[in-house]
């Protein structure tokens, strides 16, 4: 699809990657960008440039009656980008598990399942247009460090191909975007170089405008990715010693 024109909605906006998001759309001459965050002392910041295409909204994707008003208000979009997630830093074992695991299924796994389907029948209408996952490479391979993280973004992955085999009738692409760790606070616990929050942006809208399904943002993300074409039981078993404290 082309996104000149477009209307987008993105979660998370107020985030490294979701401020990259907006700004690029602009650039890209999209009509009109709904920029969605939980909290609303964030939106000052997010709508700095005073830019008439953005539009505010209010929305907790683990909240049902907020993603339903949301669909309400924005009727008429061509692009939903699902980049809202969160990171518990939480090892399988780790005392939290259960409580940082079931938020992170919340945001990361269960919030694009609610906002795709709240969101499915308005692409419908606007002739099937595009939905965003933003995922991550952990959604291929399991990092004990992040044991239950991994586990909700390869749920979240699942979901995509879902999603895309269910909508795909509709004309709705649905798309994938796996990177390694991103330049943002969420990406601050690696030590290794990380993808910028504005190649994590550029490739997935790329992605959109060019039909591919997986993009893995960022000549990092790709080499890594390649690697586990290559050999996925080496990658995950250097992964793998990556274990909590």
């Amino acid at each position: 699809m082309k996104i000149a024109g477009s209307v987008a909605l993105v979660t998370g906006a107020n985030g490294g990657i979701g401020r990259e998001f907006v700004s690029e759309l602009l650039k890209r001459e999209a009509r009109k960008i709904y920029v969605a965050v939980r909290n609303e002392k964030s939106l000052a910041d997010v709508l700095r440039s005073g830019d008439p295409r953005l539009i505010p909204l209010i929305l907790d994707v683990t909240n049902q009656d907020q993603v339903n008003g949301a669909a309400a208000s924005a009727g008429d979009i061509s692009l939903l980008i699902n980049n809202a997630g969160y990171a518990g830093m939480t090892g399988a074992m780790s005392s939290d598990a259960l409580e940082q695991g079931l938020r992170e299924m919340e945001v990361n796994y269960f919030g694009p399942l609610r906002m795709s389907r709240a969101f499915a029948p308005i692409l419908a209408k606007s002739g099937g247009g595009a939905i965003v996952n933003v995922l991550s490479f952990l959604s291929l391979v399991t990092l004990p460090l992040l044991g239950t993280y991994s586990a909700s973004k390869a749920a979240a992955l699942s979901l995509t191909k879902s999603l895309r085999a269910e909508l795909a009738k509709q004309g709705t692409t649905v798309i994938a975007s796996m990177p390694v760790a991103v330049d943002t606070a969420m990406g601050a616990w690696s030590q290794q170089p990380k993808v910028s929050a504005f190649d994590a942006a550029w490739d997935t809208l790329n992605a959109v405008e060019s039909g591919e399904l997986d993009v893995h943002p960022g000549e990092i993300s790709r080499n890594a990715a390649n690697s586990f074409v290559a050999d996925p039981k080496a990658v995950q078993a250097r992964f793998s010693a990556l274990l909590p404290n």
